[in-house]
């Protein structure tokens, strides 16, 4: 992917500073740092972004004001915060300064804002609005999130992967998250086959290593969990990471990200050393982790009104304010929430569960009539008690093996899971049948060529029927199909397997007869 040149995305020194509080972007910025002397000029803003030009970029160019909010939007809500002034500053040159490079609202050196300078060489740079001109600035905002996301400054993990192997990986999921999919095609093209020298000759790594992790276990929500073990676990100086990691560490965090140990799709993306196998059994001891899936992420938490400013998603857990720090949550700045059905959360005023405490069991999206703006420092997501008819997305699966999700235009909306072949499967964890007997199972599937599934509970521990899928006639032709199944009551992780493939699926429902 001809993103940027390594030569020329800089990571800059790490300059610890006081963040500035948030403030209306400066109509003008004088650039003081490196080569850069430019008198640059907002020409947007808005309160996700500011856009400024050199005097030599054409000012009829408008793409970035959406592209970049768009992209900073994304970034935010996947990632959560990035310091106080939740700005992005973009900043762009015609015929200078070719390549790019990121600030962090840590860096002193570009006060303290998070910031992307770009440049082009061209005297026609950033007419196109497409291709290299996207994949620059989305690739500069990747840096911005390995080197000041969770609270923390540094990436210990930018001497591994080098400058653009973790940018490829974050690109093509941002592209695919803002339904921009000829993009998104055109980025895995590229980069499906590229090879590196690092760490040894002929290294595959979007093939071999990220694109896997990102497919098998779960998309956007692994990345974020890699950044989120790091804040949790990896050693600091204050504010900054420590040091770098090796790779017996690197492999670790990410196996821990994935839920599952990686040790064998690293050997075979990377090799494995002695050395390596030293370190990464030492990692283990030193960051006592498991390799445990968290299973879907049921609970969204945002920092303003409606859903907006940055937020996270949470699987089930426990969440003190160092945890709720390390998923990118500040301490007292939560304002609403989406709560998925069957699940709730308990929201309380203290660290470690004390002070007074509020339960939701669906969405909000103001905690102000609540009298609970900003005043969250400890939280429990937990699944309640479901209903009769609970119904269960197929995306929002604990684990799985060999599927994808897409866009459905099945009514309601939002995604179905795909790409489903012969022996894929898809676990659900903490599924309650709150008493012993007969349970229907309904399942809303589409097929061109129809296929056939299985039910079971506890990986296959109990196979409580089998179902055949009618053919629709199409991928997006949806029906729905039932079979009753006898349950003793109890939790269980319910999983559905593909005993014959070829269908997509929207989403299942239990219910009690």
């Amino acid at each position: 992917m001809k993103i940027l040149p390594a030569s020329l995305c800089f990571m800059l020194p790490l300059l610890s500073a006081t963040p500035v509080l948030a403030q209306n972007a400066p109509a003008t910025w004088t650039e003081h740092w490196f080569e850069h002397n430019q008198t640059v000029s907002r020409v947007y803003q808005d309160n996700d972004v500011a856009i400024y030009f050199d005097p030599d970029v054409n000012r009829s160019i408008t793409w970035p004001n959406s592209f970049v909010r768009d992209v900073w939007k994304y970034t935010k809500k996947t990632y959560g915060h990035f310091g106080s002034d939740m700005q992005l500053y973009a900043i762009f040159h015609t015929g200078k300064y070719g390549g790019g490079h990121p600030a962090t609202y840590f860096d002193a050196s570009h006060d303290n804002r998070n910031v992307i300078d770009v440049g082009s060489g061209s005297t026609t740079a950033w007419t196109s609005g497409a291709g290299w001109d996207l994949d620059i600035v989305t690739h500069e905002i990747s840096h911005i999130v390995e080197f000041g996301g969770k609270g923390v400054q540094g990436s210990p993990a930018f001497n591994r992967w080098g400058d653009s192997k973790w940018a490829e990986i974050f690109i093509y999921d941002v592209y695919l998250a803002l339904g921009r999919t000829s993009d998104a095609n055109r980025v895995y093209n590229d980069v499906i086959n590229k090879v590196d020298s690092f760490p040894r000759a002929n290294t595959h790594w979007f093939r071999d290593w990220f694109y896997p992790i990102y497919k098998n276990h779960g998309g956007a929500l692994v990345l974020n969990r890699f950044f989120v073990l790091l804040a949790q676990y990896f050693p600091r100086n204050g504010k900054d990471y420590a040091r770098e990691m090796n790779w017996g560490e690197f492999v670790h965090f990410w196996s821990g990200a994935a839920g599952v140990n990686l040790k064998v799709q690293a050997t075979s993306a990377f090799g494995w050393p002695a050395e390596w196998e030293a370190q990464f059994v030492q990692a283990q001891r030193d960051f006592p982790f498991t390799y445990t899936h968290p299973g879907p992420s049921v609970v969204s938490v945002f920092q303003d009104l409606d859903h907006g400013g940055y937020g996270t998603a949470l699987p089930v857990g426990r969440y003190t304010l160092s945890a709720l720090n390390a998923w990118g949550v500040r301490n007292d700045d939560i304002t609403s929430l989406k709560v998925a059905s069957g699940y709730q959360v308990t929201l309380y005023a203290d660290d470690n569960f004390g002070g007074a405490s509020l339960t939701k069991t669906a969405d909000d999206a103001s905690l102000v009539d609540d009298d609970w703006n900003d005043k969250v420092s400890s939280l429990v997501v937990s699944q309640g008690t479901p209903a009769p008819g609970t119904l269960i997305q197929a995306e929002a699966y604990s684990s799985m093996s060999g599927v994808s999700t897409e866009a459905t235009s099945d009514s309601g909306g939002g995604s179905n899971v795909g790409y489903i072949d012969t022996a894929d499967w898809l676990a659900y964890n903490g599924i309650q049948f709150p008493s012993s007997g007969t349970y229907r199972v309904e399942y809303r599937v589409a097929s061109p060529s129809g296929g056939r599934l299985s039910l079971d509970l506890n990986a296959g521990a109990t196979v409580l029927g089998t179902l055949d899928i009618p053919a629709t006639g199409d991928w997006q032709s949806w029906t729905t199909i039932s079979h009753t199944v006898t349950v003793t009551a109890g939790t269980y992780n319910v999983g559905i397997y593909a005993q014959a493939g070829g269908w997509n699926f929207n989403w299942f429902r239990i219910t009690r007869l």
